[in-house]
């Protein structure tokens, strides 16, 4: 084969190049409104301390309950954000919109995370030092980590995912 053959048939092979294509697709759906509804469903998250709900990002937006609702849904297809079936917010990563393990102490504030990945990422989106509960998925013992200056006071600590990362939206849920 041909060098330009060859470098054509590398690409099609190429996991990243397809994850990138499908990442400028996906953005492409997203309007620039929609990023404002998305920035401040981030900003009222942290400042309530809690999921904000439709009428909360509506009233901060300045804009109709249903273009917050058509906004999350082009981000949750973006996977920008998380709904759940409901419509309502489930994730908004780093931040669980629902109870889970991973209860959050970070800036004098508590959320929970979706997983140990995004207990980590909270304090780090919120540039201050934090820690977390959760416990040890195999012997089911109590965890407490805490993060100082970005780092976890355990250096022994393993975080293990199952799946691999391109495949973590295949089911976030679970992942």
């Amino acid at each position: 084969m041909s060098g330009p053959q060859t470098s054509r048939h590398a690409h099609a092979h190429d996991p990243d190049r397809t994850i990138r294509k499908r990442l400028v697709c996906r953005i492409a759906a997203v309007e620039p409104d929609d990023l404002k509804v998305r920035n401040a469903t981030y900003r009222r998250f942290v400042e309530l301390g809690r999921a904000p709900t439709v009428a909360d990002v509506a009233a901060t937006v300045g804009v109709a309950e249903d273009a917050v609702r058509g906004s999350w849904a082009r981000l949750h297809d973006a996977h920008a954000l998380v709904l759940g079936d409901d419509g309502d917010l489930r994730m908004v990563n780093p931040f669980a919109a629902r109870p889970t393990d991973f209860r959050v102490d970070a800036g004098g504030r508590s959320w929970y995370a979706n997983c140990a990945w995004d207990a980590f990422g909270i304090g780090a989106a919120l540039h201050v030092d934090s820690e977390f509960e959760t416990h040890c998925r195999d012997c089911d013992d109590a965890l407490r980590v805490r993060i100082r200056d970005g780092r976890p006071d355990d250096p022994r600590l393993v975080f293990h995912v199952l799946v691999p990362a391109a495949q973590w939206w295949n089911d976030i849920g679970s992942t």
